[in-house]
């Protein structure tokens, strides 16, 4: 076995969502799950089969979103791997109704900081076995620090 880390490509102004799925559906189920929640989204989804054709399968409103999260899922080489590239929302407002989609086995994550993969290669093929999502801590937040992180979720309006 063999295990290589892939650096994820997330355009600017963009987050990512990636996890494990299982069915050929994923792409459209996700697809109306984004356009029904968070309608001003901008967005692509892409999918790896892992059986028959072994296509990636592409959905989504916006062709540069789509085909970033062709070349991630390419350079991941894993099936059964989603990929969703986000503009105009934020992952907070589709995680749970995507959980919630009877084929999602997992994320992966859910973020906008750099994000690295870590690939596992065996003789049958490519899986994910973790990611690593933006840096480790640098401490632990004093009363500023508390200030500005409760001043921002207003200023977004996620808090009154």
């Amino acid at each position: 076995m063999e295990i290589k880390i892939v650096r994820v490509n997330i355009p600017e102004n963009c987050n990512i969502i990636m996890g494990q799925t299982h069915f050929i559906k994923t792409a459209e189920d996700i697809y109306e799950i984004i356009a029904t929640t968070v309608p001003q989204a901008k967005f692509g989804i892409a999918f790896t089969e892992a059986s028959g054709p072994c296509l990636i399968r592409t959905e989504g409103n916006d062709d540069e979103l789509i085909e970033a999260c062709v070349k991630n899922l390419q350079e991941i080489d894993a099936g059964h791997v989603f990929c969703i590239l986000l503009k105009n929302a934020y992952p907070i407002n589709i995680l749970n109704p995507i959980k919630n989609c009877p084929e999602v086995c997992r994320i992966y994550c859910a973020t906008a900081n750099p994000l690295e993969v870590i690939v596992a290669s065996t003789e049958q093929g490519n899986g994910i076995i973790g990611v690593v999502d933006g840096f480790p801590p640098k401490g632990v937040e004093n009363a500023e620090d508390k200030k500005q992180r409760k001043e921002f979720l207003r200023k977004i309006g996620y808090k009154l």
